[in-house]
């Protein structure tokens, strides 16, 4: 009984993110590199839903990789338009106040900080230590490059859920 519950689910979701998908509104992504373990791992498949709501912070999301067109990148938003983003003592701030990341995983290095203009947001990847092409290295992303936010991981079967 549980087994056929399971198909019967999975078999629904493939029919909504087929319909979906079809009309614009979701995507699938590959994870191909660890930058966000441990919410997404490599060899992960996620769905991403096109971004109508306000960003907030913590959401994941999807930008174009500023230096290879036609790859697009995934991670954490730490910073939303205007704030001051500080880095220090392997701890992120946000206009003075240090950030509680029950995501991130080590350090983060190196210190700077970032004055975030009025159509500005800053990411970061969630395993600090090997993230690249992040907003530390990047700077600032303009808030309309981000225009798709993780919302569930379909792949591995094990693994499959909401974001």
């Amino acid at each position: 009984m549980r087994t056929r519950r399971g198909v019967a689910a999975a078999l629904f979701a493939a029919i909504v993110i087929s319909v979906a998908g079809m009309r614009g509104k979701l995507r699938r992504y590959e994870i191909s590199e660890s930058s966000m373990e441990p919410a997404l791992f490599a060899g992960d498949y996620v769905i991403a839903q096109h971004k109508e709501a306000p960003l907030q912070r913590g959401d994941i999301v999807v930008i174009p990789h500023p230096e290879m067109n036609r790859f697009d990148l995934v991670k954490r938003l730490i910073g939303l338009p205007g704030e001051h983003v500080s880095i220090a003592r392997g701890q992120v701030h946000v206009d003075g106040a240090t950030l509680a990341e029950p995501w991130a995983v080590g350090p983060v290095r190196p210190d700077g900080e970032w004055q975030l203009g009025p159509d500005e947001v800053f990411v970061l990847g969630d395993s600090r230590a090997i993230s690249a092409a992040d907003s530390r290295t990047v700077g600032p992303i303009d808030r309309a490059a981000v225009r798709w936010k993780v919302v569930a991981r379909y792949w591995p079967f094990s693994r499959i859920g909401r974001i």
